[in-house]
């Protein structure tokens, strides 16, 4: 049966001798009918112009390999120009250009039929490939049917992850939101409480990511009565200036409680930390106030000054200079002495209330005035009042804390 040549001049007759030839040679059908398609892609333009082609089938060794194969070659002697290896590599079945052959099929060879010798009318033939391609269709739609139902599935079992994922995540913020408040609670002193004077404070962070920042205070009472307050404001965010910012509470506490004066703390604390954190930057303001008498002194290390705003109406700012924490030549310059009467309001705060602003000197003048209008509030309330006049406009977030002091007419010594 092999070798097998013939010339042709349709194309008609070429797609009937080629089936028939595909059938005798027992190729299978799908292939058969790719062959079919490839070879007339081919041929047509030739059989169009009314030039002869040739298909020549022969039994070879493939020469990449040494396997047997069919050989189908389609010769095209009168053509103008042979198809490019682009061109036959995208038809229905992809050929090979050689020498002599305008394309080469290289085939598996196939194995004999007993019934090979037995040529069906073309028809029976063309019925044979169309139900293949019916078939494989429906095989096709049957995988895509059973590959859309695998992938709702997969994504119905994913959509259910997700939403466990973000229940989950869910609970960790809230434990972690949990976890941070107490911690803020634990590192934030509740207000003193001494007859003489009534004090509250709020502190707002620069980010709910990181609520506990560089700003905090500490307020107690002295040995002899007094009430002493620190706010420190150091530098960077999160818990790294958290830490900072609570060394220097605690150095000043400590040297406050030994009796050291207030003029020197802010250098005796540099002294003390910065062989541990030479990285430690930090603008400190200590206060201190006589509950009895109203008497109030002040020491400042590069904070921003200390506003009083009188039971009248008039507000003056209390201006120190000093050099914080970690500064060259830190400390106070001298202490500044004044006194609170009763109804007068101290505002202490770091430069997250004022600096948020365009202009810092513009926020301590809103400041001044915001103070002013809401000095005769309840005092747990003139903090967080204070805040949010005054962050109406942020344009540089930064962790904040608005502490207040306010002088009563209740007699210190009544209890």
């Amino acid at each position: 049966m092999i070798p097998h040549s013939t010339t042709h001049h349709s194309l008609p007759g070429l797609r009937t001798a080629l089936r028939r030839l595909a059938h005798r040679l027992n190729l299978p059908v799908e292939q058969r009918a790719r062959l079919a398609l490839a070879v007339t892609q081919v041929a047509a333009g030739e059989l169009g112009a009314g030039r002869s082609v040739t298909l020549h089938a022969s039994a070879e060794t493939d020469p990449k390999d040494g396997e047997p194969v069919l050989a189908v070659r389609l010769r095209t002697p009168l053509a103008p120009r042979p198809p490019s290896p682009k061109e036959l590599k995208a038809l229905p079945l992809p050929a090979e250009r050689m020498p002599g052959a305008a394309a080469v099929w290289r085939l598996p060879q196939p194995q004999p039929s007993p019934a090979a010798h037995g040529a069906p009318p073309v028809t029976e033939l063309l019925e044979e490939e169309l139900k293949a391609a019916v078939a494989r269709a429906d095989a096709l739609a049957e995988d895509h049917k059973r590959l859309k139902h695998e992938l709702a599935e997969t994504n119905s079992g994913v959509l259910a992850l997700y939403v466990q994922l973000e229940e989950r995540d869910e609970q960790l913020r809230r434990a972690h939101g949990q976890m941070l408040r107490e911690l803020e609670d634990a590192l934030r002193p509740s207000p003193v409480r001494v007859p003489g004077v009534e004090m509250a404070v709020h502190y707002e962070p620069a980010g709910t990511d990181a609520p506990t920042g560089g700003d905090l205070y500490d307020w107690f009472v002295l040995p002899d009565g007094r009430v002493h307050i620190t706010l420190v404001d150091a530098l960077g965010h999160g818990v790294t200036s958290t830490r900072s910012a609570l060394d220097v509470t605690h150095a000043v506490r400590t040297l406050a409680l030994e009796g050291h004066p207030p003029e020197s703390i802010v250098a005796r604390t540099d002294e003390i930390l910065l062989p541990f954190d030479r990285e430690l930057m930090a603008t400190v303001l200590l206060a201190r106030i006589d509950p009895a008498d109203g008497r109030l002194s002040l020491a400042n290390g590069s904070h921003p000054p200390a506003l009083v705003v009188r039971e009248d109406g008039t507000a003056t700012f209390l201006e120190v200079r000093g050099r914080g924490i970690g500064y060259p030549l830190p400390g106070s310059e001298h202490l500044l002495h004044d006194k609170l009467a009763p109804g007068d309001l101290l505002v202490l705060y770091t430069d997250g209330l004022t600096e948020s602003r365009r202009d810092p000197r513009e926020g301590e003048q809103r400041l001044l005035e915001v103070a002013r209008a809401h000095r005769h509030l309840p005092i747990e309330k003139i903090p967080g009042a204070i805040a949010a006049d005054m962050h109406t406009v942020i344009l540089h977030p930064d962790d904040t804390v608005a502490l207040t002091v306010r002088r009563t007419h209740e007699d210190a010594h009544a209890s």
